[in-house]
């Protein structure tokens, strides 16, 4: 883990690149140590019905959401959280200069007794990811 989850209201579909934005959350998360790659994900989904502030069309909104496995101390959560979210501000700032954006963020534990993993990424890895 973490798997990152990106909400976007609709109307943002031609002004974000949504999987350029995807990539840097994953590149982002992949460069801190206490996220293990193999295990990143990145999805991103589209929300047509929503209604915001004073219901004008014209506002959007990009919510991330990170679920990883309980353990990490606070001090490294908060660290990745503000790096993360420093990534995507810096992504975004052209869409910020012109469009009306609502950004939120929120990392949370995942209880690992209540959420099974398995998979087979990392038997498909190059051998220089895996020592990685």
């Amino acid at each position: 883990m973490p798997h990152f989850h990106v909400e976007y209201s609709g109307n943002l579909e031609d002004k974000i690149d949504m999987a350029g934005l995807c990539e840097c959350i994953r590149a982002t998360a992949a460069g801190i140590e206490t996220f293990p790659m193999p295990g990143i994900r990145v999805r991103a989904t589209r929300v047509d019905h929503y209604a915001i502030a004073d219901g004008n069309s014209a506002h959007g909104f990009i919510d991330i959401s990170i679920r990883l496995r309980a353990g990490r101390p606070d001090d490294v959560k908060q660290d990745a959280t503000q790096r993360i979210f420093k990534a995507v501000r810096v992504y975004l700032a052209p869409a910020f200069s012109h469009q009306s954006i609502a950004l939120s963020f929120e990392m949370r534990d995942i209880d690992p007794k209540l959420s099974p993993k398995t998979g087979t990424i990392r038997d498909h890895l190059g051998a220089t990811t895996q020592e990685t």
